[in-house]
């Protein structure tokens, strides 16, 4: 089944802020921003060039299971290097696959090189939720008459 929209249609939802930390910060700097945030990722960036993500479950992998330190722990040192990512002309069906198969809940979006936002498999289900809701409402009103057309 194929759901309508792109990527880009859902980043012009959300807030155009990234939400980003350096690779040198310390993990729980990172900790402390994702729950500030209420997000479950940060892109780890130097200036403007993405250098990975890191994830709560990054942290919950390779710092409470191993019994490392947050406080003296490089948000580097645990982050998700080798990125999947989608950009904004990519489609929702086509995200969806993507975070499915490669078992992944955040995807960085680029355009080029620049980084435009980053969706969660949270946000994406909450599209494909809104597109059922619009499509049933279009067949009510066909069935009760209302369908203009």
């Amino acid at each position: 089944m194929e759901i309508p929209g792109r990527i880009s249609d859902i980043l012009r939802q959300k807030s155009p802020d990234i939400y980003s930390i350096k690779p040198t910060a310390m993990v729980f700097e990172a900790i402390q921003l994702m729950v500030e945030k209420k997000v479950g990722a940060l892109a780890v960036m130097k200036g403007q060039e993405l250098f990975g993500v890191v994830t709560e479950r990054d942290y919950m992998h390779k710092i409470i299971v191993r019994g490392k330190s947050s406080k003296n722990t490089e948000v580097g040192t645990i982050m998700t290097e080798k990125l999947i990512t989608v950009g904004p002309e990519n489609s929702v069906t086509e995200a969806l696959r993507l975070m499915t198969g490669e078992r992944i809940r955040h995807l960085p979006v680029l355009e080029g090189k620049r980084m435009m936002g980053l969706v969660s498999i949270g946000d994406l289900v909450k599209w494909v939720i809104s597109a059922q809701d619009s499509a049933l409402s279009q067949m009510e009103s066909y069935i009760s008459g209302g369908y203009p057309g």
